[in-house]
Parts: C-alpha cells; sequence; structure tokens
C-alpha cells in the first residue's frame, strides 16, 4: 500500500433525500434477436438464483450489536496507544459503531448499484443484456431490504454515506456512457462487494449475518460476470486516448474505494482524533489486508476486459494490488460453478 495515509475530508452529506441529475443514452433494440447465448445463459441461471430474504434468512436470529464480528486483529485501531487506553468495558461501544458504520456503507453502496443497474437496462445496446439486467436490478433492491432490515432490527443504528463512496456512485451515475457505467459498477463496486462480502464470510462471527451474506455473495458473482462479459470484446477496437481515459477512471476508482474504508466518520462520532485513527487504521496490518483483499476479484477482472497496461500495472503496485492479476476471475469462478456455462 502506499505509505501516506490519505487526509481528512468533510464526512457527511446534510440531505437524507439527495437529487442527482444524470445524462443517460438510451437505446432501443426492436429486433429482439442476439447472438450472444453467454448473456442469455447468465440470464437464465439469475432467474433460477432468486431468494426471498422473508422466507430464506433466519430473521429471529439474536443478534448482539456491541459484540465483535471478527478477530481483534482487524479492528481498525487494534495495537494501538488509543485503543490500548481504552477501558475493556467501553470496547463494546466501538464494535458496535464499526459494524453500523461498515454495514451502512454496504447498504449505500447496494442503493448505488440498484440505480445503476437500473440505468444499464435502458442504455445497453444487447437485448440479452437488457433481460439480464432486469434481473440485477431486482437483485439489488433484494440487497437493499436485507442490509436495511439487518441494520434497522439487529444493529439499530446506522451512517451516512462516505464520501469517498458517494463521490464514486455520482462519477459512474452521472456519465451517460453505458460501458463506463459497467465499468464503474459491474467491475469496480461490484467486484470489490463480491471480495469483501466473502471475507466477512470467512472471518464474520455472527451466524444471521454471515448466512445474509452467502446468499449475497451469489448474486454479486452474475452481476462481476455480467461486467466483464458485456466488455470483454468491447474495448479491442479503442484508441489510446479512449483506452487510457477508461484505465483513469478504474485508477480513480480504485483509489476511492481503498479511502473509503479509514472508518473517518466513526472516529468523528465517537470522540476520538480523526486524523490520528484514520492514519492508524491506514497503517494496522489487518485493515492493510482487508483493503488489498478487496481487488481480488476487481483486479483480474480489469486484466480479463483489456485495460491492465504496462501503465496500469505501475499503479496498481503502488497500491500495493497488483499481485491479484493472476487470479482466477469471476467469470471463470461462475463458469465453474454453471457446468455448461457458455464462455
Amino acid at each position: 500500500m502506499a505509505s501516506e495515509a490519505p487526509t481528512s475530508e468533510p464526512a457527511v452529506r446534510g440531505l437524507e433525500i439527495d437529487e442527482l441529475e444524470c445524462k443517460l443514452d438510451l437505446t432501443y433494440n426492436w429486433s429482439y434477436e442476439d447472438a450472444r447465448q453467454d448473456l442469455r445463459d447468465l440470464y437464465t441461471k439469475a432467474k433460477r438464483g432468486q431468494w426471498i430474504p422473508e422466507d430464506t434468512l433466519p430473521w429471529d436470529t439474536e443478534v448482539d450489536p456491541t459484540e465483535a464480528n471478527a478477530p481483534p486483529e482487524f479492528f481498525p485501531l487494534f495495537g494501538s496507544d488509543i485503543w490500548n487506553k481504552i477501558p475493556e468495558s467501553d470496547k463494546p461501544k466501538f464494535y458496535h459503531e464499526v459494524s453500523a458504520w461498515t454495514l451502512s456503507q454496504f447498504l449505500h453502496g447496494e442503493q448505488g448499484a440498484l440505480l445503476a443497474s437500473s440505468q444499464l437496462v435502458a442504455s445497453v445496446p444487447s437485448y440479452n443484456a437488457k433481460l439480464y439486467g432486469s434481473t440485477q436490478v431486482v437483485d439489488e433492491a433484494r440487497h437493499v431490504e436485507v442490509y436495511d432490515r439487518y441494520l434497522h432490527e439487529k444493529i439499530e443504528k446506522s451512517y451516512p454515506c462516505n464520501v469517498h463512496l458517494r463521490t464514486l456512485l455520482d462519477m459512474l451515475l452521472k456519465d451517460s456512457r453505458w460501458d463506463m457505467k459497467f465499468l464503474g459498477m459491474q467491475i469496480m463496486v461490484e467486484g470489490l462487494a463480491m471480495a469483501a462480502f466473502g471475507m466477512m464470510n470467512k472471518i464474520g462471527q455472527e451466524p444471521l449475518l454471515r448466512e445474509l451474506t452467502r446468499y449475497v455473495m451469489g448474486d454479486e458473482a452474475r452481476h462481476v460476470a455480467f461486467g466483464i462479459l458485456a466488455l470483454r470484446d468491447h474495448y479491442t477496437n479503442y484508441n489510446e486516448k479512449e483506452l487510457a481515459e477508461r484505465e483513469d477512471f478504474v485508477y480513480e476508482a480504485a483509489r476511492l474505494m481503498r479511502d473509503r474504508f479509514l472508518f473517518q466518520e466513526v472516529w468523528e462520532a465517537t470522540g476520538l482524533p480523526v486524523k490520528k485513527c484514520m492514519e492508524i487504521t491506514f497503517h494496522n496490518q489487518g485493515q492493510q489486508m482487508f483493503r488489498q483483499m478487496l481487488f481480488t476479484k476487481i483486479v483480474p477482472a480489469v486484466k480479463r476486459i483489456g485495460l491492465l497496461s504496462d501503465r496500469q500495472r505501475e499503479r496498481f503496485a503502488e497500491l500495493g494490488i497488483l499481485q491479484f492479476e493472476n487470479f482466477e476471475d469471476p467469470l471463470a469462478e461462475i463458469k465453474n460453478q454453471a457446468g455448461t456455462f457458455a464462455a
């Protein structure tokens, strides 16, 4: 990871209902013909993979929101003088705040995905892509539903959208080009979510959240595969300037996603020294590993679609994530799961 921690920025946007002016290019497809069997296969898989939260998840599970949901070394301030000076009796309050913040950002990210996927249905030219995209809208609505319910029934506290996440969502929602929406949402945001949920499922200790996460992960794998299928051959005829613009977008999105996991709003809410706690979080070994592992799905996906040039490799190396370029990409994973899924 880079050696210098990001600086503090204003963290909270004050409106609960917020309007964003967006330009969207809409594409009709009147032929209803599409040679993309791979997208049709993914559409079929998505229809068969739908699940109903009320019937599927054990919502009657008792949850203590003040219990740590991960091993101690993953707590952002673990091992620091600030953390060691806090009495043990006060630490559950911080576990509660960190859980509320983390799940709130997942909730806000899922709402962004809901809005972006609805835009994709309108703008993507492929008929089969429109069909699959409609299933993702349903998936994202379900994800918003389950994270909102878990936060308000089990955690009983939530946080506003982090400024870095909001910046990224605004970037991709305001862009009128369908391929940039795929890059921002399907490859970057969904790729990070898929990796983050995988980590949570491995280290998480709360059974309802682990089960919820397991179901969401199944949806996210299809979403990232959708992005790769839509973009893997799309950039072959782009010129150097066009490719550089998209690589710059990917890099900026990666930097924003790295910087969003510094828990700035938690330190503000709990009265701890914000800048110092952000620096501790940035250099905490457990958190560094967590932030790096978030890119295990993104980097191979970026490589698969042709946006990992030598220039991009250098920038990914500076972020400490280039080592994931030869990991299995999400399209290969879902193909292995699907058996007859077309590559």
